[in-house]
């Protein structure tokens, strides 16, 4: 589909320069399928997050995956975090303002307790500036294959789960505007974070129970 799309961008621009006349793509249109993306609720978040694990590379890869669930930082951007990019917002919170690896795009995230407690675990603890004990994207998604089984959690845990869940489950389900969701995780189009990011069940019957109560009217039948 992405071959389509820039071959289809190569004939637009040679049929505006005048190059082609005939448009192969006349009578074809793209069509996107909605892409389904793994998330864990805050339930299973949490329960990763209290799991005392006896295996300390086990222990770390917790703390990493844990730490993007609450910042929605892809793994590339947890390998390139260094001190510098925490910085003390105007309202005198700690925010990591950082471009994204990917897209280039400055993505602005408020380090919440745990995240912060994350990073005070390894403070002036690792070499070469890291701030974080970053290991290969390989063995993180093996270790995290491990962490599920023992956490007793059936889907498969790859480190970008970490990223849909805490725009899932971590912002949206507790009421995150979608346009600030997208500014923290770096997206250049709000339908991006649309594709990345879920309403969930419990958010929409909660809202619904919200609306259900400011409708209440009492019963006109019960009172004659």
């Amino acid at each position: 589909m992405k071959f389509v799309q820039r071959f289809r961008t190569v004939v637009n621009f040679a049929k505006n320069t005048g190059l082609v006349t005939a448009d192969p793509f006349g009578s074809y249109r793209v069509r996107f399928e909605r892409t389904d993306r793994d998330y864990l609720t805050m339930e299973e978040i949490t329960t990763i997050y209290n799991h005392e694990f006896s295996s300390k590379r086990l222990e770390q890869v917790r703390d990493l995956f844990i730490f993007s669930c609450y910042t929605a930082l892809s793994y590339i951007d947890v390998c390139e975090l260094r001190q510098e990019d925490i910085r003390t917002g105007f309202d005198g919170n700690l925010w990591i303002i950082r471009k994204r690896h990917k897209t280039n795009v400055t993505s602005t995230v408020r380090l919440l307790d745990i995240p912060k407690a994350i990073l005070e675990k390894y403070k002036d603890k690792l070499p070469n500036g890291k701030i974080l004990p970053v290991i290969s994207n390989q063995k993180m998604n093996d270790y995290l294959k491990e962490i599920a089984a023992i956490c007793g959690i059936e889907k498969t845990l790859t480190y970008h789960v970490a990223r849909h869940s805490c725009a899932t489950s971590v912002l949206l389900a507790n009421g995150v505007p979608i346009e600030t969701v997208s500014k923290i995780l770096g997206h250049t189009n709000i339908r991006t974070t649309q594709i990345y990011a879920r309403i969930t069940d419990l958010k929409v019957s909660g809202d619904m129970e919200m609306l259900a109560q400011k409708l209440d009217v009492p019963n006109r039948t019960a009172s004659r």
